[in-house]
């Protein structure tokens, strides 16, 4: 596999981690499995069509032919019959994985409008992170000018850590910007705080 962040994650992150928690073998050492990226167009008045659009803006994001998925009940309120189609998803391993985490983090995330970091709360307390993305303009793969509606998406990170800290650690090492990891301002020291004003003569 010859992937420049897969090469970071090998030279830099793995020795960080082993580092930081103290692994006694590399093998211990969290990775990242794979990276489902899925959408649902279910709500939408004209499914059919919203799923053709859906399934070509996932293909053109992460390279990958996406599959359909299908709803698992019958709900009359939103016209759904059961096993109809209403998403689509792509599971990406290997090199695919590693490019498109590439470009996640270090392309799409920083397009996000005031964007102020991700969310350190998204976490399954099984080492998977879970970043819902508002829409697909934040793709640099995505002309603008092209994009006939809106289409949101789950990008689901699945680790091998056994813990939410570690899975916050390697993604953190990988360079996800999780939003508590921007530096407070310092506060003034009581030595640093000014002289106060002389107690008037008596």
């Amino acid at each position: 596999m010859k992937n420049e962040f897969y090469d970071h994650y090998k030279e830099r992150v793995m020795p960080a981690l082993q580092k930081l928690h103290g692994y006694k073998n590399p093998h211990q050492v969290p990775k990242v499995e794979k990276v489902v990226v899925n959408t649902s167009v279910g709500s939408q008045s004209d499914v059919k069509q919203a799923l053709e659009d859906a399934k070509a803006e996932l293909a053109l994001i992460t390279g990958q032919k996406p599959s359909e998925t299908r709803a698992k009940k019958s709900i009359a309120n939103f016209k759904l019959r059961k096993d109809q189609a209403i998403g689509a998803k792509v599971t990406l391993r290997g090199e695919h994985m590693y490019e498109f985490l590439e470009r996640l983090i270090k392309a799409s995330l920083p397009r996000i409008r005031d964007f102020r970091g991700v969310s350190p709360k998204a976490f399954d307390g099984n080492g998977n992170y879970t970043l819902g993305v508002p829409d697909q303009a934040i793709f640099p793969e995505v002309e603008l000018d092209k994009i006939k509606r809106n289409i949101g998406f789950d990008v689901t990170i699945v680790t091998t850590a056994q813990t939410n800290e570690e899975a916050k650690s390697l993604l953190s090492e990988m360079g996800m910007p999780f939003s508590d990891r921007a530096k407070k301002p310092p506060t003034a020291k009581p030595s640093e705080a000014e002289p106060a004003a002389p107690a008037p003569a008596a």
